[in-house]
């Protein structure tokens, strides 16, 4: 393993790596804009010169490969020159709208230009001002803010393949822009605005709603689609207020699909169920959390006694997560024995989404046509319980004989859209059905029992991806008023004390959950405290 000499600092390094890369790597910090280890390297932002022992002038480190014995100075007196200069060269037109932009404390022009900057402006002459562009969906492009990185053109051209940003013009007057009726509608569009350096590209739906100091955030997975994309749900005072990447090598990398940056809407959803119900006298009328579930198992209870075993079925949801149906699966084969454990609606849509890089015919990113995240790991869990097993899909058909016995059970939704089939099928029209969701449908207005759930990102556990990676997440907000983690739920009904816990549970469910852990990162923020029933 070759070594180079940083400032003084000897560090390993890679084989054929680059300065910059190898700096990054040993924790030294080298200043960068237009580098990113997922693109192209065009060394065009220039602030990451460094000089380097034996070459007659500065060189771009994100550009020069290492080699064994190299001496780099990051610090010398050239290197600091050309910081300096750099920074006063890209100020030159930058507005001075800090206290009003979005992207103002985790900017690299705010950061930089303490670090390497010069103190006052020399210039005095009037800025360039460029247009605020509205160029797709979801993105606002401030043009006098960009910093011609380019990294949002390289993102259009070298990930999702479409090309929709190039550069136009030259010097003062060059500016990213969109080709004529192409707007940046892909289904990864949003990454360019994570890419962003500065505030020149922004998110329509986070656009003036919080400052980004106030926001905390937990490592999470993506429920969109059973791709398991690992994410950061970022929130403030119970609310979320956006989502953002979380790298992984092996699932995501640096991107996550629009799909998943947006999947937080369905938590913050003004139609939220927030009040438990039961059905008297041929209406639905409020009661509260703990009587409704005492209502629901003597109801189970009694229709058993009455119809005798295989009665009773329990459709675990793809959305639950895996030790949520492990919980419910046992609570239910504790009524019944012969319970019939069900796997819910699994929604698709069409083909996997295969995006390319056009100059090289590789694969950047898939978005699979799954549109649940735990369709596998449910299906693990059934198989880990045994017994009675059936899908959504014969529950439709009506072919088999031990689903015509069915007469009552537990329903569990979740989804972030409307998951209900527009013809109910007869299981869920008839017989007696305790529901548990997070949005009203048809399910809930006809249910004998309604229980508010808490969503995907107010709860713990893990899901399991389509190529059977099993992922941790935690919570990141409380469910609102009303509602229960159907872990607690499901911990009443066992009769087991205390809250719901997940690490606990998958030690209970044993291998391959018993290893799967939390990631640990020194941002995260504790979890938030849950209520027992």
């Amino acid at each position: 393993m070759p070594k180079i000499t940083v400032d003084g600092k000897t560090i390993d390094a890679k084989d054929r790596q680059m300065i910059l890369q190898a700096c990054n790597d040993a924790g030294i910090a080298v200043p960068q804009y237009c580098y990113h280890p997922g693109m192209s390297i065009p060394a065009s932002c220039r602030i990451c010169l460094v000089e380097v022992d034996g070459l007659p002038k500065l060189v771009p480190s994100c550009q020069t490969p290492i080699r064994d014995g190299m001496v780099v100075h990051t610090k010398s007196s050239k290197a600091i020159a050309n910081q300096k200069q750099v920074m006063e060269y890209l100020l030159i037109n930058h507005p001075l709208d800090c206290p009003v932009c979005d992207q103002a404390g985790e900017c690299f022009l705010q950061d930089y230009s303490y670090q390497y900057g010069r103190s006052q402006s020399r210039f005095e002459e009037d800025k360039v001002k460029n247009p605020k562009k509205d160029v797709g969906e979801n993105i606002y492009l401030y043009s006098d803010r960009c910093i011609m990185c380019t990294r949002c053109v390289r993102f259009t051209r070298e990930v999702s393949g479409t090309s929709e940003l190039y550069v136009d013009g030259r010097g003062h007057k060059e500016e990213i822009d969109i080709f004529p009726g192409k707007p940046v509608n892909n289904k990864l569009a949003g990454n360019v605005v994570d890419l962003c350096p500065v505030g020149a590209l922004l998110d329509k739906d986070f656009l003036f709603k919080q400052r980004v100091w106030l926001l905390k955030r937990v490592p999470s997975v993506s429920p969109a689609d059973s791709g398991g994309e690992n994410i950061y749900l970022e929130y403030n005072e119970g609310v979320i207020y956006r989502i953002k990447p979380r790298y992984n090598a092996e699932v995501n990398t640096w991107w996550i699909s629009d799909d998943s940056r947006y999947s937080y809407k369905a938590v913050n959803d003004e139609r939220r169920l927030r009040r438990a119900r039961k059905t008297q006298y041929g209406a639905q009328v409020d009661t509260s959390f703990q009587n409704a579930v005492e209502q629901a198992r003597t109801d189970l209870k009694a229709l058993v006694t009455a119809n005798g075993p295989g009665s009773l079925y329990a459709m675990l949801s793809p959305m639950m997560a895996s030790e949520e149906a492990w919980l419910l699966g046992k609570a239910v084969r504790e009524i019944d024995p012969q319970a019939v454990l069900i796997l819910g609606p699994v929604p698709t849509t069409g083909q996997d989404d295969v995006f390319k890089n056009p100059a090289n015919g590789k694969q950047t990113f898939v978005i699979k046509a799954e549109k649940v995240p735990n369709s596998a790991g449910i299906r693990r869990v059934i198989a880990m319980l045994g017994g009675p097993t059936a899908t959504f899909g014969e529950v439709i058909a009506k072919g088999r004989a031990e689903l015509q016995k069915l007469k009552g059970g537990w329903i569990v939704g979740g989804y972030l859209s409307n998951w209900i089939p527009t013809d109910l099928p007869d299981l869920f029209k008839t017989g007696y059905r305790v529901v548990q969701d997070i949005l009203p449908n048809a399910l809930t207005d006809r249910a004998d029992i309604v229980l508010p759930a808490a969503a995907w990102a107010e709860k713990d556990g893990s899901w399991e991806n389509y190529q059977g990676r099993i992922q941790a997440f935690t919570a990141a907000v409380m469910p609102p008023e009303g509602a229960r983690r159907e872990g607690d739920v499901y911990y009443a009904l066992l009769g087991r004390a205390g809250l719901y816990n997940a690490d606990v549970v998958r030690q209970e469910m044993g291998e391959p959950f018993s290893g799967v852990k939390v990631p640990v990162e020194g941002e995260e923020e504790p979890a938030p405290e849950f209520v027992a029933l």
